[in-house]
């Protein structure tokens, strides 16, 4: 599903159930989930299987990936990536850094987000009128999830240039149903534009729905 939103030369990686005869952990990633619950233990083994066999098809050896700063994955040196795992479904995307910038990668249940309150926390009033025009128009789509996919995105492809924290609400996102892209305006886009020497103030990205997942995806190149 991802190399449809991700192309070369970013590589990339997926799996859709939890393999019985998965490889073993590194003992830093093992020491991570030594006492986690079977579920977690298996989605964090496989998406870094995923990961791993993506890195590979870069030429980069198996290494560990264990979390760093507010939770994103450590890469190897020279490498940009993103990870995400959701019920039914592990990815990952790797890319040298000398071809891609940053990589955001999120992929979700395809249902609607669990009620209101949840809604409102992860939107905006500019975007609450198109959501609500789009689901009486193209009711197949669950657009609140949608938003909420694109914003994980937007916050992965952000952090590794920023290291910064940003709130649902600091992104203004605008859908396109028929390209299947969406654009993420950032509210306060001065961390951005100084990582990136004023290059950038928000970020493009594709979307997917298919086999009951919306995953969404950025990259930008160098």
């Amino acid at each position: 599903m991802i190399g449809k939103l991700l192309p070369l030369p970013i590589e990339t990686a997926e799996a859709f159930a939890d393999p019985a005869d998965a490889p073993a952990l590194f003992p830093e990633e093992e020491a991570l989930v030594a006492k986690a619950v079977e579920k977690r233990r298996r989605e964090f083994t496989t998406v870094r299987n995923c990961a791993r066999t993506a890195l590979g098809r870069l030429g980069v050896g198996p290494v560990a990936i264990v979390p760093g700063q507010r939770g994103a994955p450590q890469w190897p040196s020279g490498v940009i990536g993103s990870m995400t795992h959701c019920a039914g479904y592990r990815a990952a995307a790797v890319a040298h850094a000398t071809d891609i910038l940053t990589i955001g990668l999120d992929a979700e249940p395809h249902e609607p987000l669990p009620n209101g309150g949840v809604r409102e926390l992860v939107t905006r009033p500019e975007e609450r009128s198109w959501l609500t025009r789009l689901a009486a128009e193209r009711p197949e789509v669950c657009w609140d999830r949608l938003v909420f996919s694109a914003k994980e995105s937007v916050y992965k492809a952000w952090f590794p240039l920023t290291r910064q924290w940003l709130d649902f609400q600091d992104a203004i996102l605008e859908v396109d149903a028929d390209a299947k892209t969406f654009r993420a305006t950032i509210l306060t886009p001065e961390p951005l534009r100084a990582a990136t020497g004023g290059r950038l103030s928000g970020f493009e990205g594709r979307w997917l729905v298919r086999d009951g997942l919306v995953v969404t995806a950025i990259a930008v190149g160098v």
